[in-house]
């Protein structure tokens, strides 16, 4: 039997000192940690911290577009090369990978990373996944690594996201660690701590992001800290952090790729009778649509959201937009198979 696979996500903040350098102290307990995990998983990290590392390079580094993406060119080869010297006293060899949006947008694309990805794993290699800030344009970029980690985990068919911060968890009003998170209503998704840090993009409200949908998809998902020590087998473990407990799915591969790894292109808005419909497991038709808020292709992916604006569900086009719009009376007129569609 195949291990399960593990994606293991951490930030700038959690892997750089205040000045933005590398802080070598973690790379090495990161690396002795996963080690150990690297007996009983398939490891996939997604690691921060190119961009913190190599912006001291920059002069008057200001966090422009142009300034990131050269930050990262220095910083890349200067992160993989202290994790090839962390974990090479493991005789562990890492593997760097670096994605772009449309290796996930792509079906032909992901099934090559994937594949390369179970050799990397067949060889005892463990993957270092970060965007590729030099050449991802603006507007295909990922919204930050919790992003990535998110799609990884999903796409590969992750048992369990561990995704670390600069606290120890999701925090209560009071400051206290939510242990456990069984439902994202508007109570869990209110505590985010809407700050990001200075190297970083993102925060407690990407990771709650990123978590609800990866729980959707039947993925639990751990946040926490590095504070303790052994960490990540306590988290592992449930002893520290905030677990988000993944929800009994039976989506197939290609449907979890469709919710998670789709370039999502258009906004289409449903009456309440489509809605039930959707809910209902049937296609969606023209008649249906109230509203089309951006162009799309057959083919290409779009959300769906209810009369109130709640996106509820992912597809992918059987007909164009502009098509669409010149039919919307047209009764039978698919817009979207129920095979081409998931519920989020």
């Amino acid at each position: 039997m195949q291990k399960p696979i593990l994606v293991f996500k951490i930030g700038t903040s959690s892997i750089t000192n205040e000045n933005g350098s590398l802080d070598e102290v973690v790379v090495k307990d990161i690396a002795k940690q996963l080690a150990t995990l690297h007996k009983k998983y398939r490891i996939v990290m997604v690691s921060s911290g190119a961009v913190g590392s190599g912006k001291k390079f920059i002069k008057n580094y200001s966090g422009k577009l142009e300034e990131r993406k050269a930050a990262a060119a220095i910083g890349n080869p200067l992160l993989i090369h202290k994790y090839t010297i962390a974990f090479g006293k493991y005789k562990i060899p890492i593997a760097q990978s670096l994605c772009e949006r449309g290796h996930f947008s792509n079906r032909a694309k992901f099934l090559q990373l994937r594949a390369t990805y179970e050799e990397l794993w067949k060889n005892n290699i463990i993957p270092i996944a970060n965007e590729n800030d030099v050449v991802s344009s603006r507007e295909l970029k990922f919204s930050d690594n919790d992003e990535l980690a998110t799609l990884l985990a999903l796409g590969l068919g992750a048992d369990t996201m561990l995704m670390v911060t600069s606290v120890k968890g999701v925090l209560d009003k009071e400051g206290n660690v939510v242990p456990k998170i069984e439902k994202f209503d508007k109570h869990i998704l209110s505590l985010a701590n809407r700050t990001t840090s200075t190297v970083g993009l993102g925060g407690m409200v990407s990771k709650l992001t990123f978590a609800r949908l990866a729980t959707n998809l039947g993925i639990r998902v751990i946040i926490f800290s590095l504070q303790e020590k052994n960490a990540l087998s306590k988290a592992l473990q449930e002893k520290i952090g905030t677990t988000c407990y993944a929800k009994k799915v039976s989506k197939n591969a290609r449907q979890k790729w469709l919710a998670s790894g789709s370039l999502v292109i258009g906004n289409v808005y449903v009456d309440d009778g489509a809605h039930k419909a959707l809910l209902n497991r049937k296609s969606l038709l023209a008649v249906g649509v109230k509203e089309v808020n951006a162009n799309f292709e057959a083919g290409e992916a779009f959300e769906i959201a209810d009369e109130t604006g709640n996106t509820f569900a992912i597809a992918r086009a059987k007909i164009s937009s502009s098509f669409l719009l010149k039919n919307l009376k047209q009764q039978n007129l698919v817009l979207a198979h129920a095979d081409d569609i998931v519920l989020l």
